[in-house]
């Protein structure tokens, strides 16, 4: 893991900026998705380097995106 580090449930929906509730993430653990855990007794740990496979996991690109990444720094 990245040097230990971990995040708390309140931390990883600030982290989302409200795209995700400590209630959404409470939810996702009962139902076995979204980021990987670690709890100990009763806290709950998000491991940043977990949150950030799931990020790239969860990544969409879009098809200028795509475009872009194709055609390199040749723009007109």
């Amino acid at each position: 893991m990245a040097h230990g580090k971990f995040l708390t449930a309140e931390e990883v929906a600030e982290r989302y900026r409200g795209g995700v509730s400590v209630g959404t993430l409470r939810n996702w653990r009962a139902m076995k998705i979204g980021p990987s855990f670690v709890k100990i007794g009763k806290a709950v740990l998000y491991p940043i380097d977990e949150l950030e496979a799931w990020d790239e996991k969860n990544r969409v690109q879009c098809r200028a995106s795509r475009r872009l990444t194709e055609h390199g720094s040749d723009q007109p």
